[in-house]
């Protein structure tokens, strides 16, 4: 994307960008889309695997001329950095052994709250670790400036107003990690001096998905032995947290100091690394809610599940709520859990004794 020359000549001629040796990457590649045909011809006529990587910023609108690309193409989605990535977890708490329904223990790190808020401030982002806090904030709000003002623009050259763009990342933010209604972020909308039209609202929700800014937590309720009503709607996130505080102005010391919020936040926090550690154990991350109770998430893998309540604190009372609760969500499950854990900020990670792991984020890996 750095030469326009080079994007014009690849309208031209697709063939060109893919002359040279083997792998060949190709990033922003939807800046020129007709690559992907061109790729796909190719990888016929080579018959060879592992020849071409296309990565971008953001995924083109779909095209009736473009091939699916079916046995051809391997998706893998680009998260964040997690905290294990970024060298902040000790990882001693693996997220496939506690699927397979092993112990789990571990000291636990010396990082405080304040020290968890400022981790979840920065963001996942390789760009900030070696930034100042102050300024990986700042780089973080100069980030949804310039998606509201110009990415959600280039990417299908549609005019949306930066206005609305804002009061939409706006209210996602104040809702991350809820089940919040299109109805909810319309009312938030309006109450921030805007207003969309619900199949506006759609548009703009389908611009910041395929910008990979905002994601959904889809729901989970197969296995259900009752008749509860089972809710079906998907949670909400920014695809990271420190988003959610960039947009809500929020620094690590005013989240410490607003434990709702905080606890909010920090939820999507754990949602970005179980899914990062899900991804790389083949196994998928959803939520559970009906009722009579709900499940903050559940991550499967083939036949089993765990479920997992996500708690600030680690205080006694706080995770023997969470526990029963579980244990007897658990007791209606036509399969049972591969395991219970309830995911704190801070503390040891230890099995009690009636099952239920207890880990801190910062022990937590695949």
């Amino acid at each position: 994307d750095a030469s326009p020359q080079l994007r014009v000549a690849g309208q031209v001629d697709p063939g060109l960008l893919l002359a040279g040796e083997t792998p060949r990457l190709i990033d922003e590649w939807q800046l020129v889309p007709e690559v992907w045909n061109a790729v796909r011809h190719s990888v016929d006529e080579r018959q060879a695997s592992g020849q071409f990587i296309l990565t971008g910023s953001a995924t083109p609108t779909d095209d009736v001329t473009r091939h699916t690309g079916a046995g051809r193409f391997s998706r893998v989605r680009m998260m964040p950095m997690s905290l294990l990535e970024q060298q902040r977890s000790s990882g001693g708490v693996s997220l496939r052994a506690l699927l397979d329904g092993e112990a789990a223990s571990s000291a636990g790190s010396d990082v405080d709250l304040l020290g968890v808020a400022q981790l979840l401030c920065r963001g996942g982002w390789p760009g900030n670790l070696e930034r100042e806090l102050g300024d990986a904030i700042n780089a973080n709000r100069d980030y949804l400036a310039t998606i509201a003002g110009a990415d959600i623009v280039t990417l299908d050259g549609v005019r949306r107003d930066p206005r609305k763009v804002s009061a939409l990342i706006f209210a996602l933010a104040r809702n991350a990690g809820t089940y919040v209604t299109n109805r909810t972020l319309q009312a938030d909308i309006t109450g921030d001096g805007q207003n969309l039209a619900p199949r506006t609202l759609d548009s703009y929700l389908d611009a910041l998905a395929r910008l990979w800014l905002y994601v959904e937590q889809p729901a989970w309720g197969q296995h259900m032995r009752s008749s509860a009503q089972v809710r079906r709607a998907p949670k909400r996130h920014l695809v990271d947290p420190s988003l959610a505080a960039a947009a809500l102005g929020a620094t690590p010391e005013a989240l410490v100091a607003d434990p709702e919020t905080f606890g909010q936040l920090f939820e999507s926090l754990v949602f970005r690394d179980l899914s990062i550690y899900a991804q790389a154990i083949d196994a998928r991350v959803f939520a559970y809610q009906d009722t009579a109770a709900e499940l903050d998430a559940v991550v499967v893998r083939g036949d089993r599940w765990m479920g997992v309540e996500v708690k600030l604190s680690g205080r006694a009372e706080i995770v023997d709520g969470a526990a029963s609760g579980m244990l007897r969500l658990a007791e209606r499950m036509r399969t049972p859990p591969s395991a219970l854990a309830v995911v704190t900020a801070t503390g040891p990670s230890y099995r009690r004794p009636d099952g239920v792991v207890v880990t801190s984020i910062l022990d937590l890996g695949p």
